[in-house]
């Protein structure tokens, strides 16, 4: 079977799997848990599925690996034992009767389709594995580790900020956050980036760069950044960080 269907056919049945544990547990956030993981799993299907599997295939498996699982975790630790994310909640009341359709499709499978283009560099290098390891790869780790600093990193700093009570009502302004509003989302996309330049080292890996347009054009103009500072605007604080933070690109503040 083609390499790319049969890919998209195991995306298909786990997005479809997902779909069914949101209506156990009545919650669709857990698309969110589901988007980290699937991309681990697309990640190892591909390489496996791969009659030219390498060394490159394996390193990159390793950074997809570390990104999706830390980011999988964090999601699930963040959201248990708390009512659903606000997002899928207002859906729930927007979507009335055709709630649990549009969940299918909008939320679940349209995951899916993004996370096939995304991923689209990775499934590119365990196509073709291409020479061997070389300075492209050596840049693209680095840039890769950058991102990975700055989303894991900016998580942990949020996350202990309020955890701590004497911030009640604050606004995280601290560490990363004095120098990009939003440090998480500028170091995942960052990292796509970085795998993007390892798959030029492969047989049409320039086409791998649909995959971080479309992670950046999501997270900047989409459901990422615009939806997250909708909700921050409700904050008192929000205007004044506005003025003198960066959105996204790390810079000192003004």
């Amino acid at each position: 079977m083609n390499y790319f269907l049969s890919l998209a056919i195991v995306l298909f049945i786990y997005m479809t799997l997902w779909f069914f544990v949101s209506l156990i547990r009545k919650r669709n956030d857990v698309a969110d848990v589901a988007w980290g993981l699937g991309f681990v799993l697309m990640t190892w299907v591909s390489f496996i599925l791969s009659d030219d599997s390498s060394l490159r295939g394996l390193l990159t498996g390793a950074l997809v690996s570390i990104w999706g699982l830390r980011l999988a975790w964090h999601i699930h630790a963040r959201n248990k034992g708390k009512q659903e994310d606000y997002r899928y909640l207002a859906w729930r009341k927007q979507w009335g009767k055709w709630f649990y359709v549009r969940s299918y499709f909008q939320v679940f499978l349209l995951q899916g389709v993004l996370l096939f283009v995304i991923i689209l560099p990775v499934l590119l290098i365990n196509m073709r594995s291409g020479p061997g390891l070389g300075w492209l790869d050596a840049v693209g780790i680095a840039v890769w580790l950058f991102g990975f600093y700055f989303e894991a990193v900016g998580d942990a700093q949020l996350r202990r900020f309020l955890k701590n009570p004497t911030n009640k009502g604050k606004l995280m302004q601290e560490g990363l956050w004095a120098y990009t509003r939003h440090p998480n989302y500028f170091g995942e996309v960052t990292q796509w980036w970085g795998i993007w330049i390892v798959a030029l080292s492969v047989p049409s890996g320039l086409l791998g760069v649909l995959g971080p347009i479309t992670i950046t054009f999501l997270i900047v103009k989409v459901s990422g950044i615009p939806m997250l500072e909708k909700k921050m605007e409700e904050h008192p604080d929000f205007a004044e960080y506005k003025k003198r933070t960066s959105v996204f690109i790390p810079k000192p503040r003004k």
